[in-house]
């Protein structure tokens, strides 16, 4: 580890991802929920819309301020933008620290991140299904800084989709290349390039692209 590199808030953060990984606690600390606008209405549910399910059948959910935004103050994204389910939430909401809301609020969360280009995150930790859904930026959020600053691709889930790109309907506004936060999507000679390799599927792309040249597309 290098610790030219990291600080102790992420030093914690991975630290005890490592402990979970090791007993066996945990196969992965977080999976990446593309944003419901990206995709289409099919028979199955889609993973966007598995976050409002999963809101809804919880015992209870609150609302709170991204930890990790509030704790770097990097970016002006919204903070208010991390679900947090039953035991875990109604902790904070004693505490003062959350406030219950309902599920249309909840909608609207998710739609004001995916407007600031936020990746939904689903959290996971030792004894816990899904116990936290945030919306993520890649300069504050722990996970998202573990992955990039030291590869650590272990520890995120990629969502069941990707996207996929008609190249000769894209115009190369570049909106999508500004969008991705996974680098798949990059600029060179005035047009954009794209390795599907390295779409974790969050489509942030796909509600960015001005001409619809580009889908979701379940695995």
């Amino acid at each position: 580890m290098n610790k030219k590199n990291i600080d102790t808030f992420l030093e914690k953060r991975l630290s005890n991802y490592d402990k979970w990984l090791g007993e066996g606690k945990i196969k992965f600390s977080s999976k990446v929920v593309p944003v419901n606008e990206s995709i289409k209405r099919e028979k199955w549910v889609i993973p966007t819309e598995q976050v409002l399910e999963i809101l809804g059948n919880a015992r209870s959910f609150a609302l709170s301020k991204c930890e990790c935004r509030s704790h770097y103050q990097r970016c002006d994204n919204p903070l208010e933008v991390c679900f947090l389910l039953d035991d875990t939430g109604d902790k904070l909401v004693e505490k003062g620290l959350a406030r219950h809301i309902d599920i249309d609020e909840a909608a609207n969360v998710l739609k004001k991140a995916n407007e600031n280009g936020l990746v939904h995150l689903s959290l996971y930790k030792p004894d816990h299904e899904v116990y936290a859904l945030c919306s993520c930026c890649p300069c504050c959020c722990h996970d998202l800084r573990i992955i990039k600053l030291f590869n650590r691709e272990d520890l995120l889930v990629r969502s069941e989709y990707a996207a996929v790109t008609e190249m000769e309907n894209c115009i190369h506004c570049g909106k999508c290349v500004e969008r991705c936060i996974f680098d798949a999507r990059t600029w060179k000679d005035d047009k954009m390039l794209y390795n599907v390799d390295d779409c974790y599927g969050c489509g942030l792309c796909v509600t960015s692209c001005p001409v619809e040249a580009t889908v979701m597309q379940r695995k």
